[in-house]
């Protein structure tokens, strides 16, 4: 409920900023002053905020609602990103009552490397694998416009020692290592994190996958160094592809294993899937 309340209040911010555009610049100055300092206090420093996120939040909010209305999802509901990097894809899900829906597919701006997960620092790559965000990885003042930090390297990579820090997915169509967004996409899916975090989902997973996989596309990199991985990353593809909820993901012995929900049988099935 307390989130919740965090939400309105940011609301309310961004309606006031729209206002200032138009109208007396001291007296809005002082509304939001007001109001601003209402939110910190709330908030208790639990979600970062700026001028930039709110802005973002304001030019975004109409054209979200009316997406949202056409597909009966809330705002503020919990989020799932999924990024395939071949097809050069973000896919953004809301969830409902019980699963999650598909809200919007993004066209990634630019993205570095070529498939095939990061390993090294300055290795230009970008990750795959399973990533977690929450509320101290929200960058609203990031030099790329918008931005929230991967928490790239996972206990995955770090039992691997792979290194390299700041992985984001942020505006700006620009980067090395990270998944750079246009500025007019990157304020919708800020805001719908930003959001989600505000409602009280304590955080959202992120998914990186080479590309979609099909039983085609894994023949056709049989002979790749990294299929072994690939397959790992396929068994937590599938949970949500089958169920739509993402699973549980953990690192059990250099392998990523899922509980998938709502039953929790753990997966952990190797490489029992032959590509020739």
């Amino acid at each position: 409920m307390i989130l919740k309340k965090h939400l309105y209040l940011k609301q309310n911010v961004m309606l006031l900023l729209f206002i200032c555009k138009k109208h007396v610049y001291l007296l809005c100055s002082c509304l939001i002053f007001s109001v601003l300092t209402c939110y910190q206090a709330a908030a208790d420093d639990y979600l970062p905020w700026s001028e930039t996120s709110l802005e973002a939040y304001g030019r975004a909010y109409d054209r979200l609602h009316k997406m949202l209305k056409i597909r009966k999802l809330q705002f503020g509901a919990p989020v799932f990103i999924r990024i395939f990097k071949l097809e050069n894809e973000l896919e953004l899900w809301l969830k409902d009552e019980t699963q999650y829906k598909l809200f919007k597919t993004y066209i990634i701006c630019y993205n570095s490397g070529t498939i095939g997960p990061k390993t090294e620092e300055g290795d230009h790559q970008s990750p795959e694998g399973f990533y977690q965000v929450n509320a101290s990885q929200m960058n609203p003042w990031s030099k790329y416009h918008l931005a929230f930090n991967l928490g790239y390297p996972n206990e995955y990579d770090q039992h691997f020692n792979r290194s390299g820090s700041a992985l984001m997915i942020h505006g700006r169509c620009s980067s090395i290592g990270c998944f750079a967004m246009t500025d007019y996409y990157m304020d919708e899916i800020y805001t719908l994190a930003d959001a989600a975090l505000s409602g009280g989902q304590q955080s959202f997973q992120v998914h990186i996958f080479p590309f979609k996989f099909s039983h085609q596309r894994l023949k056709e990199y049989k002979s790749s160094v990294w299929l072994p991985f690939w397959l790992n990353l396929k068994e937590g593809y599938e949970i949500f592809e089958n169920s739509r909820i993402p699973p549980q993901v953990g690192v059990e012995e250099g392998r990523y294993v899922f509980d998938s929900l709502p039953s929790g049988n753990r997966v952990a099935q190797g490489l029992s899937i032959p590509y020739q």
